[in-house]
Parts: structure tokens; C-alpha cells; sequence
């Protein structure tokens, strides 16, 4: 598999050029309303075209396929992201390909081989619209399990009305493990309090993981194909809901790619405000975090100090929106809060949730479960296309903030990494992305100087296609919006990170305790609803 690094490489950016232009029809360097340089690409020439797209640094940041009213064919579309630190806020390095099959001969080539994301990418296509990824080398369903029914993908326009499910007849295909003391442990999909559903397959010796896999898709909403046809504001009211605990950073990417499709212009004060959102939901979840990172080896005591400072910073939360999990802030166009909240409160938090890290930290026995457990190598952690803090705690230095900004977070900005990749490095990575965000928010309500924001929405009414990138909490969520000619959304394709960073997981469980389960998950954190939308 082709490692998807974040290069520099001129001569591979040269030679990506010179296979693009043999690879497919460039639409004269003009931007498909994203920024974006859109090239029609015959499929079989897709394979050469994407791959010296990888070589010369991008990363595959989604493939969304297209039904187009009236048309015969299926139109697929791939966007690369480049991860250029010192770009200009205008040039992101961003490169769409465009192809297109015929309903009758609905297939792609697989790209499995040279991404390891885009094999999870084709293997939803396939069974949301029925488009084959020829030559996958996992060809077993993944979002829709064995009972759902054969021949129908509920993301086709014709298909309204859900027919009868079927009895499980393709049940999912876990590899069986065989060995001397080798044994089975099924986790899930039902799990106590109110988790939501996912099952997990261990196969162990002793207390040591041999090999563990996952289960996921039990709760399938049907998200994307909820927003077609909505305005643009009925469609933030569905972004914030798409992940409960993300609700600024997915919706920040829609009406940053609806926004970007209608050609409409944000005042720099208005996005100093997104900012100050998008740092305040990342505070609240990682204090939530570290507090219970603790309690998973039983120094419960931090956490319960924890989980008191991230009540406080709901009630923030509330006073700045009238909403704990910050909605009702973004719209169209503007942003908009009741109240800027108070430095000196922020500080006073963030100060004690750096007392109670440097408390769990320094205690020999959970520093010792925290060390060494659930490690994801930095090259495992790259193929597989990890993002957010878990690429970074890994050593992967990248950060939409950074790399995909939308305005200038000046000095009191920077990447946190740390090379450890286990949980100890997770653990620390997030303490310090508090201490990072805290100076930020500080650092932003200085600029705002007391702006509260526009009170006004834009419903745009013209066609257009935007993309946006934003480093949620988790990581980089990913929006891609396409407009219909009345300004309605046409199609809305959503990357939460947690999509891409699921697969990393049973890595990190290799040689890995089974008690020490619930803590290596932890430290991931992922995203349930993220993933199955």
C-alpha cells in the first residue's frame, strides 16, 4: 500500500501534473466552486491519475458519488487535499476527479491498493448506490449489513420506500484465529449505559490480543440523503446534529462549503467568532477526556474534578449560545452569539485541568498503565490515514488549523504532537491541545474586542459546489456541498474523522491486554455516529 505522506516534492508534483494531463481533461485550471481544480478522468485511467495525485503529497479526503437528475450515468467524484503548512489561506492545494459510469456498467476501478481510505470509500458507494468497486480486495458489505435487502442502496432517488428486511444470509466475515490457548470474546453491539452499538471480536491467548475486529454500522440514519432538497439553513440545523459532541465543527464545514459553492463572503470578525466556537467545543470535550482517561484505571477522584469543570464549561457554553453543546451560533453568512464568555474563567479552568493532569501524570501507577498500551506505530498510523489527535499523537504533524485555515490564529497557535503513539501520548497530546486552546480563546477574545457577531442568514439560489476542511475536535471534518439551480442542496457528502480513524484501532489492540480495552478505546474516543451516517 502507498503511504499517504504529507510531501514537498517538486518533482513529484511535476510528474502528478504531467500524468494528470495524460490522465484526463483539465477544465482549464478553473475551480468547480471549491477552490479545487476539477479534471474529467476516463476510469481507466483513474487508477494513474489518483496515484500521482498521493505521490505528490495529497491526501484523499473523500469520494462522493452523484445520481444526476435525468442523467443515465453515476458521477463520482474524488477530492484531494494538499497539507501545505505555508500555503496562502487562498491555495490549498486542493484537486477534484470527476468520473463518470454508465448506470448500465456501474463500476470503478478499486484504488484499495493505493489508499487505504479509499477502499472503505468504495466499499460505501457500493452499498449506498450499487456502484462496484472492481477488484477490492475486501469485497464484504460494510455499511449495510447481511439482512438488509439484496439489490437495493437507499441512497438512490427511486428508492423511497424501504422494502422487507431479509434474514441474515452474509454475515459479516470475521477471520477465524486458530492456535494452541486461542480463544473468543464478543464485545457488543448492545453495551451498558447509552454507547451506541457496535460490536467487537477478540480473539486472545491468555490476557494478550491476538487479533480484534469490529463490527460498526448498526444505527444507519441516512443523513446525507436527509439533506437533499433542504435550503441552506434547514441544513445547518441537521449539521449540528450529525455527531452530538461535534456540533461546531460539522457545522462550520457545511456552511463553510455552502459558502464557498455560493461565492458568499464572511467578515474576518465573524470568522474570529467561528473560531472562538470551534476552540470552546474542543475545550469542553478534552477536559471531558482526561477526566475520564483517569477513571479507566480507577483514580477516579480526577475525574470526578474533571467532569466538574466540564459542567462549568457547559454552562459557558450555554451563556455564549443559549445552547450547552453550542448550537444556534452559526448560520449562513454570519455568526452570531448572545455574550462573549469571560477570560478570566477560561483561564481559571484551564489552569485547573492543567493541575489535574500533572496530578494523573505524576502518579506511578496510572503513568505506568498509560505507557506502552494500545501503541499505534507512526507508519501504520500514516497508511491507514489517521487524523486529529490520534495521527498527532502518533507523530503525524498535521492540523487542519494550520494547513486549511479560514482565518489567521496568529502566535498563540501551534501543532501539538508527540511520538509515543499509546495511550500515554493520546493522554498528553489532548492536555496540552487544552493548554494550546485556552491561549487561543484568550488570544481571539482580544481581536473580537466585544463583537458578538451578524444577526443575519444568506439562503443562496444559484447552483455551485464548495468543499471545506475543519479541525474538529476529533480531527478534520470534511464537507462537500453541490447546489442545485434554485440554491437547494443537491448532494452533501460528510467525512467525520472518525470514518478514517476506526481502522486504527484494531492495530493499536494488537499485543494488547484485554482488561486494558475500555482505556485503549478511550483514548481513541471515536465517534459512533460519526462514522455511520
Amino acid at each position: 500500500m502507498r503511504d499517504e505522506r504529507r510531501l514537498h516534492d517538486i518533482t513529484a508534483q511535476d510528474r502528478a501534473a504531467d500524468e494528470l494531463a495524460a490522465g484526463g481533461q483539465s477544465n482549464g485550471g478553473l475551480a468547480a466552486g471549491d477552490g479545487a481544480e476539477l479534471r474529467q478522468v476516463d476510469r481507466s485511467r483513474l487508477a494513474m491519475a489518483a496515484s500521482a495525485l498521493l505521490d505528490a503529497g495529497s491526501r484523499l479526503a473523500l469520494v462522493a458519488c452523484h445520481e444526476d437528475a435525468d442523467a443515465d450515468q453515476f458521477r463520482i467524484v474524488y477530492s484531494f487535499v494538499g497539507a501545505d503548512p505555508t500555503a496562502p489561506l487562498d491555495r490549498t492545494g486542493r484537486a477534484d476527479l470527476s468520473v463518470s459510469v454508465p448506470r448500465s456498467d456501474a463500476w470503478i476501478p478499486s484504488l484499495a491498493e493505493v489508499s487505504f481510505s479509499a477502499g472503505n470509500f468504495e466499499r460505501e458507494m457500493r452499498d449506498l448506490y450499487g456502484v462496484e468497486p472492481r477488484n477490492h480486495p475486501q469485497p464484504h458489505r460494510l455499511v449495510r449489513h447481511g439482512h438488509w435487502p439484496r439489490g437495493w442502496y437507499p441512497m438512490l432517488k427511486a428508492n423511497t420506500v424501504v422494502p422487507e428486511f431479509e434474514p441474515d444470509v452474509e454475515s459479516f466475515p470475521f477471520a477465524p484465529v486458530e492456535g494452541p490457548g486461542v480463544y473468543e470474546i464478543a464485545v457488543g453491539p448492545i453495551h451498558a449505559g447509552i454507547i451506541e452499538p457496535g460490536h467487537f471480536r477478540f480473539s486472545v491467548v491468555g490476557e494478550t490480543i491476538v487479533r480484534m475486529e469490529a463490527r460498526q454500522w448498526y444505527l444507519h440514519r441516512g443523513v446525507e440523503k436527509v439533506f437533499e432538497g433542504k435550503t441552506a439553513a434547514e441544513g445547518v440545523l441537521l449539521a449540528e446534529q450529525i455527531s452530538g459532541d461535534t456540533t461546531i465543527g460539522h457545522s462550520l464545514a457545511f456552511i463553510m462549503a455552502v459558502e464557498q459553492a455560493a461565492g458568499i463572503e464572511v467578515s474576518e470578525p465573524d470568522r474570529l467568532l467561528r473560531a472562538l466556537l470551534l476552540e470552546l467545543e474542543r475545550f469542553y470535550n478534552h477536559v471531558t477526556d482526561l477526566g475520564s482517561l483517569a477513571n479507566d484505571v480507577g483514580f477516579g477522584i480526577i475525574d470526578a474534578k474533571a467532569q466538574g469543570l466540564r459542567e462549568q464549561l457547559m454552562r459557558i457554553n450555554k451563556s455564549v449560545t443559549g445552547h450547552r453543546l453550542l448550537r444556534g451560533a452559526l448560520c449562513v453568512g454570519g455568526t452570531r452569539v448572545i455574550a462573549l464568555p469571560k477570560a478570566d474563567d477560561l483561564t481559571r479552568i484551564a489552569a485547573s485541568m492543567a493541575e489535574l493532569a500533572s496530578i494523573t501524570l505524576g502518579h506511578a501507577i496510572v503513568r505506568g498503565r498509560f505507557t506502552g498500551t494500545a501503541r499505534l506505530p507512526r507508519a501504520h498510523a500514516i497508511a491507514i490515514g489517521t487524523l486529529g489527535y490520534v495521527g498527532r499523537a502518533s507523530g503525524i504533524d498535521t492540523d487542519a488549523r494550520r494547513e486549511h485555515p479560514f482565518v489567521s490564529l496568529g502566535e498563540a497557535f501551534h501543532v501539538v504532537t508527540e511520538d509515543g503513539g499509546d495511550v500515554l501520548a493520546r493522554y498528553t497530546v489532548r492536555a496540552r491541545e487544552v493548554e494550546v486552546s485556552a491561549a487561543l480563546v484568550l488570544d481571539l477574545l482580544r481581536r473580537l474586542q466585544g463583537h458578538t457577531g451578524t444577526a443575519f442568514s444568506v439562503n443562496p439560489t444559484t447552483a455551485g459546489t464548495g468543499l471545506a476542511l475543519v479541525e474538529a475536535w476529533r480531527g478534520t471534518a470534511t464537507h462537500r456541498v453541490e447546489l442545485a439551480a434554485d440554491g437547494t442542496l443537491a448532494r452533501v457528502k460528510i467525512v467525520d474523522p472518525s470514518f478514517l480513524n476506526w481502522p486504527a484501532v484494531p492495530v493499536a489492540l494488537s499485543e494488547t491486554i484485554v482488561p486494558d480495552f475500555p482505556l485503549a478505546n478511550k483514548s481513541f474516543n471515536l465517534s459512533y455516529a460519526g462514522n455511520d451516517l
